[in-house]
């Protein structure tokens, strides 16, 4: 079976900073696989490619095949690619349901009317904010801004969703709801590259992982084995520490 997502030398160069540098890897159907390094590796950068916020220098993106470095982000979505954000982007001058049905509108599987008010209420129950949907997005606390984002990309029905640090910043109580919510998510068979420095949600979650350090990959392969890997060691921590 062809994988969902395939990068092959995949490039970005601001200028003379080569952010990525000729990244190659597959992403299985239904595999979650963690994407990580240290703060400034070139993680989120990679999603921002593979999701057409920002365009390829060289090298090449295919989605179940079909080239999509080269699209417009929308057009990109509307294929079946979603994301979310490090810093949580939602409408506020619009309720949690209404910024859901946005997702329900435009993404890759259209919705309209009532068919996309009662399909982001059961993405509301589905994430845990049932009975939320008319409350202003400025009332919410910080998991749950984070919660309706993921309703959100939930409703534009993705073959591939990409979480950039969808758990930083929650307290420990919130960040296994968080993993547990994730959990779910790959346990319904969703297809997902996760960008995470939480080394227990890594372990949990991912099927395999990539590791990034200065804009190129150093090691692949389970989270055992890269967690393990000196180079990866050695990434993290620098030579003298590891």
């Amino acid at each position: 079976m062809s994988p969902v997502l395939s990068l092959r030398g995949a490039t970005k160069r601001f200028g003379g900073l080569v952010a990525v540098n000729g990244i190659d890897f597959d992403v299985a159907e239904h595999q979650v696989l963690g994407l990580i390094g240290p703060n400034g590796s070139g993680k989120s950068t990679t999603l921002n490619l593979i999701s057409g916020a920002l365009t390829l220098t060289s090298g090449s993106i295919k989605l179940r095949g079909a080239p999509i470095s080269g699209l417009a982000a929308q057009d990109i979505t509307r294929r079946g690619v979603s994301r979310t954000f490090q810093l949580v982007r939602l409408l506020p001058s619009m309720n949690v349901r209404d910024n859901v049905i946005a997702g329900a509108v435009f993404g890759h599987r259209r919705r309209w009317g009532a068919e996309a008010r009662d399909f982001a209420e059961s993405l509301l129950e589905r994430v845990g904010l049932g009975g939320k949907g008319q409350m202003p997005i400025g009332q919410l606390t910080y998991i749950d801004t984070k919660r309706v984002e993921l309703a959100r990309v939930l409703a534009s029905d993705p073959t591939l969703l990409l979480l950039d640090e969808w758990l930083a910043g929650l307290n420990p109580t919130e960040l296994q709801d968080g993993i547990a919510l994730i959990k779910s998510l790959r346990d319904e068979g969703r297809t997902i590259i996760l960008v995470e420095h939480v080394m227990d949600a890594i372990r949990s979650l991912c099927d395999r992982c990539v590791v990034m350090s200065s804009g190129t990959k150093i090691a692949e392969g389970t989270p055992g084995e890269v967690l393990s890997d000196p180079n990866v060691i050695r990434a993290y921590l620098g030579d003298d520490d590891a």
